[in-house]
């Protein structure tokens, strides 16, 4: 008996099925996440996120050129600082460790995009995303809580610390605070300042998981007291995240974020379909140890793992994923 419709004949052989894949990656897909410090000579491994390093300046020039090789067009940068304070002083500082190492990527990798991830969480001496109300501080507001996020006060070092970032040749500034007015307040900064060039990759739609565990190992920069969730969305509030996307379009971003990934696979696609901006998706830190840690005890083929999860982000409506799987997935891809 002959069946017409036989889907399954083109899923006969491995050529066929990669000939009528709808879905592919390449590594122009995606972001490499660096984490830079103060220091020399310094490749400190993260023991949460396995295979992945703090490093040191002067180790970059090497890394930006590797990853440039590879085929990655884009870095996105987080800093360390020697000192945290109230302020995230370091974050605004032309000689502050990522200003640093934006002078250093493009000196060695020229064509290589770099992305600075904008908010104050890994410079403060609090671990919060800007300046909070606390007594005593010269912005202290009696009718808030203490510890409270203060907005506006934080959107004027979001906008000083953005210019210092172009100023040192930063390609795209990334909001991550999920302040509200950050996007028009940063776009207000650089354009005063002749920046009109420089791009915004808005953290449009940023949950407060608990898939960031690893990173604030890896930045140094767990709040102390309290947790984000004051300022960062609800995982279970779809309709909230594509509130902000809008506002976030409206203020005049160029490109947005979602994060996490995986867990925000639904709000991918819910961007995807109302806006025509260029769309990025964070595979977040937990999102790359759990693999990793699955892959370590034999239970999954990391490889096969990793390329499935990050090809889902994609089919959801990603034109860019930031993952730290990105060098490996170039040199799969280059050996296949």
């Amino acid at each position: 008996m002959s069946l017409v419709n036989r889907p399954r004949r083109l899923r006969l052989t491995p050529a066929i099925r990669r000939l009528v894949r709808e879905t592919t990656l390449q590594p122009a897909d995606l972001i490499y996440p660096l984490f830079v410090r103060h220091g020399a000579g310094l490749r400190l491994p993260i023991d949460s996120m396995p295979g992945q390093a703090q490093l040191t300046i002067d180790l970059l020039a090497d890394e930006a050129r590797e990853i440039s090789r590879l085929g990655v067009l884009a870095v996105i940068l987080f800093g360390v600082p020697a000192q945290k304070d109230a302020i995230g002083s370091d974050n605004f500082h032309d000689d502050g460790i990522v200003p640093s190492a934006i002078r250093a990527i493009k000196k060695a990798a020229p064509d290589l995009l770099v992305i600075s991830d904008m908010c104050f969480c890994e410079y403060t001496d609090h671990g919060h995303c800007g300046l909070v109300n606390r007594p005593g501080h010269e912005r202290y507001n009696p009718q808030l809580p203490a510890g409270y996020l203060l907005n506006d006060a934080t959107l004027e070092l979001l906008g000083r610390a953005s210019v210092a970032h172009a100023r040192a040749g930063s390609d795209i500034i990334a909001p991550s605070g999920m302040l509200d007015g950050m996007v028009a307040a940063i776009r207000a900064a650089l354009d005063a300042e002749g920046f009109a060039h420089t791009a915004i990759m808005s953290y449009a739609a940023k949950a407060a998981s608990v898939f960031y565990g690893p990173f604030r190992d890896a930045a140094e920069s767990p709040p102390g007291f309290g947790d984000r969730a004051q300022y960062q969305i609800d995982p279970a509030n779809r309709r909230e995240a594509q509130k902000e996307i809008a506002l976030d379009i409206e203020q005049g971003a160029d490109m947005l974020l979602i994060k996490p990934a995986l867990p925000s696979l639904d709000i991918i696609r819910d961007a995807r379909e109302s806006c025509h901006l260029p769309l990025a998706a964070y595979q977040v830190s937990g999102e790359y140890a759990m693999l990793r840690a699955a892959a370590a005890m034999g239970w999954l083929g990391l490889r096969d793992a990793a390329l499935e999860s990050l090809i889902s982000i994609k089919r959801a409506g990603a034109d860019m994923i930031i993952s730290y799987f990105a060098k490996d997935v170039a040199n799969w891809l280059e050996s296949s």
